[in-house]
């Protein structure tokens, strides 16, 4: 179905008919710790985006943001043009519908079978009859080399297995809006191409938007079109995929060849160590 958009002569564009997210001024605090800082981000319709960032960077936090599961202290997140956060209970049920989540943690339901986690949100959101829940379970696991597994319960899944009935899941109703949080995280290395293929594939062939949250840097910039990184809670550098992987920015450079030195610590900040253990200064 082609979709005509047709000008107003009395405003601009509207923002969903670019961006799928426009993020702006965005500001988050844990109690007395400041997370995010003014983060300002947008992502194309139709576009796979990745953002990166060292763990704790506030890269979850981000995502639940979007979500509408935590609000900020300042500023707007926009999702298909609607402020997430100026919305109502029914109207963030509404939003959230085009939106698919694959968990960090995974999040499948314990005391349901894998095709029953894949069938949980169409049976949810849908009126489609069981036959062609049936049909669409299958062809979603197998997307994912697992429909011979779907009898199986998540206890008796391997990590690896867990995460990819986790991203079937994400994908079941084939949603506007695809967040990945940590989508490569435990995966061998033929299951974690395999997915990473599929990722892009998917975004292309649906027209899916993709946002792809993570620290492996050489998987997620195969299969993205745009990076931001995220450090100190302030976006450090954004731009194509191919002029990050070329940019002498010493924050990427560091990140993306993995250099013990530069401006990314691997300390918390904390007072001097002499300090912590009782040392007096001379």
């Amino acid at each position: 179905m082609v979709r005509l958009v047709l000008p107003l002569t009395d405003r601009e564009p509207n923002v969903s008919d670019q961006n799928v997210l426009e993020i702006r001024d965005l500001h988050f605090s844990y109690g007395n710790r400041k997370i995010l800082d003014g983060i300002n981000l947008t992502v194309p319709r139709g576009k796979p985006v990745a953002v990166l960032g060292t763990s704790g960077c506030g890269k979850t936090t981000l995502l639940r943001l979007i979500s509408g599961q935590l609000k900020p202290d300042r500023g707007q997140v926009l999702v298909d043009g609607e402020d997430v956060h100026a919305l109502d209970n029914d109207g963030l049920y509404r939003l959230r519908r085009k939106m698919g989540m694959m968990f960090q943690v995974s999040g499948l339901f314990s005391d349901l079978s894998v095709f029953e986690n894949i069938a949980f949100p169409m049976r949810e959101h849908t009126d489609l009859p069981d036959d062609m829940i049936r049909d669409l379970v299958l062809m979603k696991l197998h997307a994912v080399g697992l429909r011979g597994a779907h009898g199986l319960m998540p206890r008796e899944l391997s990590g690896g297995m867990e995460r990819r009935v986790a991203l079937a899941r994400a994908v079941a109703l084939d949603p506007m809006l695809v967040m990945y949080d940590e989508p490569f995280a435990g995966l061998d290395p033929i299951s974690l191409n395999v997915i990473a293929n599929l990722l892009r594939r998917q975004n292309d062939a649906l027209g899916t938007t993709s946002i792809v949250v993570t620290y492996d840097v050489s998987e997620s910039l195969k299969v993205v079109d745009h990076v931001y990184f995220l450090s100190d809670g302030k976006i450090a550098a954004e731009g194509p995929t191919a002029e990050m992987l070329a940019s002498d920015d010493p924050f990427v450079h560091q990140f993306i060849h993995a250099e013990p030195d530069g401006p990314v610590h691997f300390h918390y900040p904390a007072r001097p160590f002499a300090d912590d253990l009782g040392f007096k200064q001379a």
